[in-house]
């Protein structure tokens, strides 16, 4: 898959580097890093996620879509056999990439607030156990401040 988020990989410092190594590591095929900016999620960085879509996705509101989901509940959000949309239009709601599972991973700070959602997309099709969520949860919990 072509990468064309140079700009979204870097604008946070490491917070880029970390979420290519994080997707490399699990597997994946892509990613976002939101972090918890004034009542919403901010888009920090993105990997093999198209411009338009990154677009759409720069924040989100609590209890909105996987990420705000996570954000809101405070736990895993996952997702399994996504549909891609294939009409070729860019909206909300539309899938970012062609994936077959999905998991959105809350990441909180010293005072156990989320400060931040990780997501990273699959290929194949994948349900996720408590124990590949808690491995994912993880090493979520080292994305950089």
């Amino acid at each position: 898959m072509q990468q064309d988020t140079q700009d979204t990989q870097v604008r946070r410092g490491a917070i880029g580097p970390w979420l290519q190594g994080f997707i490399a590591d699990h597997g994946g095929i892509a990613g976002t890093v939101h972090v918890v900016e004034g009542g919403a999620l901010a888009l920090a960085a993105a990997v093999n996620i198209p411009e338009k879509v990154q677009e759409i996705t720069r924040t989100v509101p609590r209890g909105k879509g996987m990420a705000g989901l996570a954000w809101e509940r405070g736990v895993p959000v996952q997702t399994c056999n996504l549909q891609t949309d294939t009409s070729g239009d860019v909206r909300p709601g539309a899938r970012a990439v062609s994936a077959q599972a999905a998991v959105a991973l809350p990441v909180r700070d010293a005072s156990a607030n989320v400060r931040a959602v990780v997501g990273i997309a699959f290929a194949g099709e994948r349900e996720l156990g408590r124990e590949e969520l808690a491995r994912l949860a993880e090493r979520a919990a080292t994305l950089p401040a």
